[in-house]
C-alpha cells in the first residue's frame, strides 16, 4: 500500500495537481463560510442565505452541457487554470469591497454566481484531467488520494475561514486570494503524462447530449447519482448553519467554522476506513443503509441545542455521505472512455454540485416559512423516504454486490 501511494506522488504533475486541488478547494470553502456569514450579518434573512445557494446553482445548470464539450475538445489544464484565475480575481474583489465598504447583498450574489460558474468548469475538467496524469495502474490510488485532498480541504477551509472571519472578513478574502494564486502556479506546472488522441466530432445535438445519454443508459450510474441528488437536496442543512450557530447554538463565526468542518472530518475518517476496508460485499444495501443514517443524523442535528451534539450529528452526516461519493467516483472514472470523460464528469458534477446548491436554496426557502429547526427536521425525514423509494425504483442498485 505504501508503494502504491509513493508511485502516484512520485509523479510531479500529480503532486502539483493534488496540492492545487487542496488550495483551490480550501479557498472555496473559506469563501463559502465568509460569504454566508457576511450575508446573514447584512440581511439577517434566511431567504438571502438561500439565494446564495441559488446563485451558485444556476450557472452550474446552464453550463453543464457546455462544460462537457469544452473539456473534451480543448486543453483541460488550461481550462482549470483560467477558472482558478477568475476565482482569484473574485476573491480579490470581495477583499476590496469589504475594505471599501460597498459590499452588499447584490454584490455578494453576483460574485457567488461567477464563482459558481468557475467551479462548474473547474470541477468536471479537473476530474477528466486526472487520468492523464498517472498510469492506468495508479489511477484507483490517484482517485482515492484526490478524494482525500478534497476532504482535507473541506476540513481546513471552513475551520480557517471561521477563525479568520472572527478577525475580519478581509482576512478571509486576502488569504483565499493568495491560496488561489498559488493554486494557479501549481496548475501551470502540470504536464500530462499522456495526451490522448480525441476525435474531432462535429458539434451536434447528439454530441451535446451524449453525456446525459451515457448516464441514462447505465442504470446503476443513473440511480446512484440521482439518489445522491435528491438525498442531499432534502437533507442538506448547510445553508442554515449560520442560523443554527447564531440563534440556536449561540456561538460565533468560530462555531460556524467548526460546524462546516465537522462533516468533512467524518467524511475523511470514513474515506480512510474505506481505503483499508474497501466495499466488497452488499454494496447496494450498504449505500441505502448509509443514506438512512444520513437522514437520522440530520434529524438529530435539527433537534440539537448543544454544540457538541450538533457536531457529532454533522460528523455522522459526513461519514455516511462519503460512501456514495466513493461509489459514484469509482463508477464514473473507471467505466467512462477518455473521449467522453469531460461530458460524463460534467453531468456527474451537475448532480453533485446542484444537489448542494439547490439543497441550500430549498432549505433557506423552507426555513423562511417554517423556521430552521422544522426545515432541517423535514429534510432528514425526506432523505429516509427517498432511500426507501429508490430501493424500489432501482433494484439494480439494491442488488449491487461490488463496485466492479
Amino acid at each position: 500500500m505504501h508503494a502504491a501511494k509513493k508511485s502516484a506522488l512520485r509523479q510531479p504533475s500529480f503532486t502539483n495537481f493534488w496540492l492545487s486541488r487542496i488550495l483551490s478547494s480550501s479557498s472555496f470553502q473559506m469563501l463559502s463560510v465568509a460569504i454566508g456569514w457576511q450575508m446573514y450579518e447584512i440581511t439577517h434573512d434566511a431567504f438571502s442565505l438561500g439565494l446564495v445557494g441559488l446563485a451558485q446553482f444556476i450557472p452550474m445548470v446552464l453550463l453543464t452541457l457546455v462544460v462537457g464539450q469544452v473539456a473534451d475538445r480543448f486543453d483541460r489544464k488550461r481550462i482549470v487554470l483560467i477558472a482558478q484565475l477568475i476565482e482569484a480575481v473574485m476573491a480579490a474583489l470581495l477583499l476590496y469591497g469589504s475594505l471599501a465598504g460597498w459590499l452588499g447583498r447584490e454584490q455578494i450574489l453576483l460574485v457567488a454566481a461567477i464563482i459558481g460558474a468557475c467551479r462548474a468548469f473547474e470541477g468536471p475538467t479537473s476530474s477528466a484531467l486526472l487520468p492523464q496524469l498517472v498510469s492506468p495502474r495508479d489511477l484507483p490510488q490517484a482517485i482515492s488520494m484526490s478524494t482525500t485532498a478534497g476532504q482535507t480541504a473541506q476540513i481546513i477551509g471552513p475551520a480557517l475561514g471561521g477563525l479568520l472571519y472572527s478577525l475580519g472578513a478581509a482576512y478571509v478574502y486576502s488569504s483565499a486570494t493568495v491560496a488561489l494564486v498559488l493554486s494557479c502556479v501549481l496548475t501551470y506546472l502540470i504536464s500530462s503524462q499522456e495526451q490522448p488522441t480525441r476525435r474531432s466530432e462535429p458539434i451536434s445535438i447528439r454530441s451535446v447530449f451524449s453525456g446525459l445519454v451515457f448516464v441514462y443508459r447505465h442504470p446503476v450510474i443513473l440511480g446512484t447519482i440521482s439518489l445522491d441528488l435528491f438525498a442531499v437536496l432534502l437533507g442538506g442543512a448547510t445553508a442554515l448553519m449560520p442560523i443554527f450557530a447564531q440563534d440556536i447554538l449561540q456561538t460565533g463565526p468560530w462555531g460556524l467554522g467548526l460546524m462546516r468542518t465537522a462533516p468533512a472530518v467524518g467524511a475523511l475518517v470514513m474515506s480512510i476506513i474505506l481505503a483499508y476496508f474497501p466495499l466488497r460485499k452488499q454494496v447496494g444495501i450498504t449505500l441505502f443503509g448509509a443514506l438512512a443514517i444520513f437522514g437520522l443524523a440530520t434529524i438529530l442535528f435539527a433537534l440539537s441545542t448543544n454544540l457538541i451534539i450538533s457536531l457529532f450529528a454533522l460528523l455522522i452526516i459526513g461519514a455516511s455521505d462519503v460512501i456514495s461519493v466513493v461509489i459514484r467516483s469509482s463508477l464514473v472514472q473507471l467505466q467512462t472512455p477518455d473521449e467522453m470523460r469531460g461530458r460524463v464528469n460534467a453531468v456527474n458534477a451537475l448532480f453533485i454540485g446542484t444537489s448542494n446548491q439547490l439543497g441550500e436554496f430549498e432549505s433557506g426557502m423552507l426555513a423562511g416559512f417554517v423556521g430552521a429547526v422544522p426545515a432541517a427536521f423535514i429534510g432528514g425525514l425526506g432523505t429516509i423516504f427517498v432511500a426507501g423509494l429508490w430501493m424500489l425504483l432501482f433494484p439494480s442498485i439494491r442488488k449491487l454486490r461490488s463496485l466492479s
